[in-house]
């Protein structure tokens, strides 16, 4: 009854809380996802060094990370630099661009309305209640305007400095946590056999286990994948001579991390950009995406993951909107593993029920039909 009648205040105090560990949650973040990486390299430099003593090891594991994280900083310096330069020119571009388009347009508009009267009657009315409107927009106190201006200025400059704080924070404690991972998971074992009864923290010990499998293989793999489907868009734009290739391969990459939706989330801006400069190379940039994302999907995408997460197509576009709905971006990401983490549980709880009342058959013959054929 507390939390229900308290739950404002909860949502409240776990926000700031959330905020006050930004910092912490971006070095998780960054660790975990560079955690296969540092293991590889820690995996190849014990072969080579296999009579390392204990000092030795430490060592290993230190320039292991340290690896790790320039390989991390490189990957984001690289993608800065070619989006950052990119973007600035759109940018100008599509500013010198505007004037010259809203023209042509105004003028196929009149072209097409001189022999409809009513028509072209109805599209001045409509263009001089726009001037207007902007005109009484421009006509406000310039005062009042410049404030606005630099209110929303600042606070989009102090966002940003926030996000690049909580970043570099974000990397310096990953180097902290990956020093200590080994150190960590020895204490959650020690806390969980501590707490729970050995069959219940056996029972958790293999969730944990199954779900580091899906997330790990899940990112790595889309990962992996973002960056082939980005290469491959970039060499395609350059042969078929877009301006922007590079800015355009990099938004898509990025995007296809997104399952499903992100190849044309990416397509929206870039195939914006391209109508701007040339409204036939944006209908080439559509058919090229549709081709490259059943490419993806059907030949590139399969090869890498495989089946990595075991759920149907039906719960993954289930599990993108139901989770993208809750938090955005962010839960369109975690959305398809995290749902098959959740089906799994489902699926042993409702096995192990089975087994209670001896249907052991219903789960063989469902396991027949369903998995095997």
């Amino acid at each position: 009854a507390f939390v229900l009648f308290k739950m404002r205040i909860i949502i409240e105090l776990l926000k700031g809380i959330t905020g006050i560990l930004k910092p912490f949650l971006y070095g998780a973040v960054i660790a975990y996802l560079l955690a296969p990486l540092c293991n590889k390299i820690e995996e190849k430099l014990f072969q080579t060094f296999p009579k390392a003593n204990r000092k030795a090891k430490r060592f290993i594991c230190f320039i292991a990370i340290v690896i790790s994280l320039c390989v991390a900083l490189a990957i984001v310096w690289m993608v800065i630099m070619l989006i950052i330069p990119q973007v600035w020119d759109s940018v100008m571009k599509i500013i010198d661009m505007v004037p010259q388009k809203i023209t042509i347009l105004n003028n196929w508009i009149e072209h097409m309305l001189e022999n409809q009267p009513e028509l072209q009657a109805y599209f001045e009315e409509f263009a001089n209640q726009a001037e207007s409107h902007i005109n009484s927009l421009l006509n406000v106190d310039t005062i009042q305007k410049v404030q606005s201006i630099i209110n929303s200025l600042s606070v989009q400059v102090f966002g940003v400095l926030g996000v690049l704080k909580n970043i570099s924070l974000g990397f310096l404690i990953s180097a902290y946590l990956l020093g200590s991972r080994k150190l960590f998971g020895a204490q959650a074992g020690l806390i969980l056999h501590g707490v729970f009864p050995d069959k219940w923290a056996g029972i958790i010990e293999e969730e944990i286990r199954y779900t580091d499998k899906m997330f790990n293989g899940f990112f790595v793999g889309k990962i992996i994948d973002s960056a082939i489907i980005g290469v491959i868009c970039f060499a395609g734009t350059t042969l078929m001579g877009f301006e922007s290739a590079a800015f355009i391969g990099v938004i898509i990459g990025i995007t296809n991390i997104i399952p499903f939706f992100g190849p044309f989330i990416g397509a929206i801006p870039c195939g914006l950009l391209l109508l701007l400069e040339n409204p036939m190379h944006c209908l080439y940039f559509i058919i090229f995406i549709f081709v490259l994302q059943q490419l993806d999907g059907n030949v590139i995408g399969p090869k890498i993951l495989g089946n990595t997460t075991g759920v149907s197509s039906f719960w993954v576009l289930f599990s993108i909107l139901l989770f993208g709905g809750m938090w955005g971006v962010v839960g369109m990401v975690i959305g398809v593993p995290l749902f098959a983490v959740i089906y799994d549980i489902i699926r042993k709880l409702v096995y192990r029920g089975l087994r209670k009342h001896k249907r052991e058959s219903m789960i063989t013959d469902y396991e027949e039909k369903y998995h095997k054929s």
